[in-house]
């Protein structure tokens, strides 16, 4: 696990713990003994072997007792070492990785290496010494910045920040070697005096958390712990940064968003689709559908290096869905997202067409039109007459049974669901649907193209509006119900913000278009197998909300035309003010969501809880700090 060299006086200690070098409790134990073994070198230099420098801490060991008095013991002994300590780092340095190189004398890194402080994220703090050490070197205000950023920065960031000292071309041991050959004594980070941040500066910090952050009080914590740097001796900063580290460990809130990342985790090793199950070639694809859902799926594919035609049944909206991929990309352009010599070579590889013919030779063939089941079946016959064997053939229904559209292809075994969201370059997640009589293996080889892709597959079974909408019909349609009722959008909006959705009902409805939300929900308004009319949750033939009938047909179908539910200004909602509410009307508007959910994993649309939890989070915008649905029902007190 660790190897100890000397070149010329310069003791190289390299650590070997694949796959990204985590600090786990046999890394530290081996470090301590390290070095007791070292000796009095001229200088040590510190670096891992494999694709990066530690990642960070092991988050495995967040559920047990806490670790951060032997991080700070461990971190001391290194600072506190009589000869000058130097930090190679490469790959991606995060957390406790960063936290060590911190209490290291000097820092160097290979090109290309990103630096980060997120466990704000997680729910918790640094707690490894990086509240405290990063304010001595690069001040309060900077490390306020990082930590509630929680994004990595690169190596010339890191550089113009303070923490790196420099950039190190070529072999990054040799080159560690001769920086340190340079070094004569120590610099210890604890040494140094943090610069303070204005208590305006503060302030500002402390408004962007509680915004960012809503009912999340980490961010809130770190700032005390950074703040106090500036205050404290270094011995009693660590350990009132140790307080607080504790502390936040034990949030219901902490608890919630580890228990999302491991169900993240899971969500990308789902059985059968594991390393080993490898995507089809895909040299080129094909779209149905030059619409919003089209169009994002034509980015999807042009981003990931993919030719892809688009297909549309008219000149005029084949003209309009390629100029909406223009103005995309041209945004992302304009925001620095994005190299205009980037955008020149993914443009090139979208070509419209108007005739099923030039889809004739694609790998992958996606309808992405209207839901409507008597289109997609006419598409999915003329498909079925010209795709080349072996062509993977997905519709990105959102609602409709696969089972029925197969009824249109010779042989249905070949029809899979890859259900997109929208906005598709944003959303990660993409729900791979197998019908009644879907090819088990064709729906494993999808999943793994959906991977490849870098999107976040999630099996569901053919089941009316799978796993996603399947939930947010009811949520959607009680909101909506509300709103006929006379409640302004404004306020179940708010109240949903306040649960901690990234946006209310109301203004979902607009992103996603209303004409879509009154087709979805006459789709999914029936009793669902095994479940009668007035059972709670059947989703029995309903009436259709007035507001959004009404707006459908005068023809304000939202975001997209401008206006909806909201008047939309610049692309922005033109909001008024929300009426006071009590704690009643969060929990009216989330029960039905909530039982949906419950449904979903009585019924195995969904192969377990934290797939769930998992896809609605990623597909819904659930809010994480309350650990996805399922999390949230078993964690609240009954």
């Amino acid at each position: 696990m660790i190897n100890i060299t000397d070149q010329n006086g310069i003791a190289v200690l390299a650590v070997n713990n694949p796959p990204v070098n985590t600090i786990n409790a046999a890394v530290r134990a081996a470090l301590f003994k390290a070095l007791d073994q070292i000796g009095t070198p001229k200088a040590l230099v510190l670096l891992c072997e494999g694709s990066t420098f530690f990642s960070g801490a092991d988050i495995g060991e967040f559920s047990g007792p806490p670790q951060e008095v032997e991080y700070r013991r461990l971190f001391n002994a290194i600072e506190n070492l009589p000869f000058p300590v130097v930090a190679a780092m490469h790959g991606t340095v995060m957390g406790g990785g960063l936290e060590i190189a911190l209490a290291s004398h000097y820092r160097v890194a290979a090109p290309g290496t990103r630096f980060g402080l997120p466990e704000v994220t997680l729910g918790i703090i640094p707690g490894a010494g990086g509240t405290q050490r990063m304010p001595r070197l690069i001040g309060v205000e900077k490390t306020l910045e990082l930590v509630l950023g929680a994004r990595p920065v690169d190596a010339a960031r890191a550089i113009e920040l303070g923490f790196l000292d420099q950039i190190v071309e070529g072999d990054l041991r040799a080159a560690a070697v001769a920086f340190a050959s340079a070094k004569r004594a120590p610099r210890r980070t604890g040494e140094l005096q943090a610069t303070p941040a204005s208590e305006e500066a503060v302030a500002r910090f402390t408004a962007q958390a509680r915004k960012q952050y809503r009912n999340q009080p980490a961010p809130l914590t770190a700032i005390k712990a950074i703040v106090a740097a500036a205050t404290m001796p270094l011995a009693q900063g660590l350990e009132y940064e140790t307080e607080l580290a504790n502390a936040a460990k034990a949030t219901t809130e902490s608890k919630a968003l580890v228990h999302v990342f491991f169900a993240e985790r899971e969500a990308r090793r789902i059985p059968g689709i594991g390393p080993e199950v490898q995507a089809r070639v895909v040299k080129s694809a094909a779209i149905v559908g030059a619409g919003t859902m089209g169009g994002g799926i034509a980015i999807c594919f042009a981003n990931a290096g993919i030719p892809v035609t688009v297909l549309d049944a008219s000149r005029e909206g084949l003209d309009r869905g390629l100029a909406a991929i223009e103005k995309t990309y041209a945004s992302m352009v304009q925001r620095g997202r994005l190299a205009a010599a980037d955008r020149a070579k993914r443009l090139a590889l979208i070509n419209g067409v108007l005739d099923y013919d030039s889809l004739k030779n694609a790998d992958v063939v996606i309808e992405a039109v209207f839901e409507d089941p008597r289109l997609k079946k006419e598409i999915f016959a003329r498909l079925d007459a010209m795709a080349k064997p072996g062509a993977i053939l997905a519709t990105n229904t959102s609602s409709l049974k696969l089972a029925d559209i197969a009824t249109a292809l010779k042989d249905p075994s070949r029809l899979v669901g890859i259900h997109f969201f929208n906005p598709v370059p944003q959303l990660q997640l993409v729900e791979v649907v197998s019908g009644a009589n879907t090819d088990p293996e064709l729906a494993k080889k999808a999943a793994a193209f959906v991977r490849h892709i870098d999107k976040l597959p999630l099996p569901v079974k053919d089941s009316p509006g799978f796993l996603v909408n399947r939930v947010l019909g009811p949520y959607m349609q009680n909101a909506f119900r509300m709103l006929d009722e006379g409640v302004k959008p404004e306020t179940v909006d708010a109240a949903m913000e306040e649960f901690g959705m990234p946006m209310g009902p109301a203004e979902l409805a607009d992103t996603v278009g209303l004409d879509i939300c009154l087709a979805a929900g006459k789709a999914l308004a029936r009793p669902l197998p095994g479940r009668r009319a007035g059972d709670p949750g059947s989703r029995a033939e309903q009436d259709v909300p007035q507001v959004l009938a009404n707006q459908v047909a005068l023809g304000h179908l939202g975001r997209k035309t401008g206006r909806g539910i909201y008047r939309y200004e610049n692309g922005r909602a033109v909001k008024g003010r929300p009426d006071a509410y009590e704690r009643a009307l969060i929990e009216a508007l989330i029960e039905p969501y909530l039982a949906e959910a419950k449904a979903v994993l009585a019924e195995g649309i969904v192969a377990d809880a934290d797939l769930i939890d998992a896809g609605l989070i990623f597909g819904t915008g659930f809010a994480p700090f309350r650990g996805g649905p399922l999390h949230h029902l078993d964690s609240t007190p009954k």
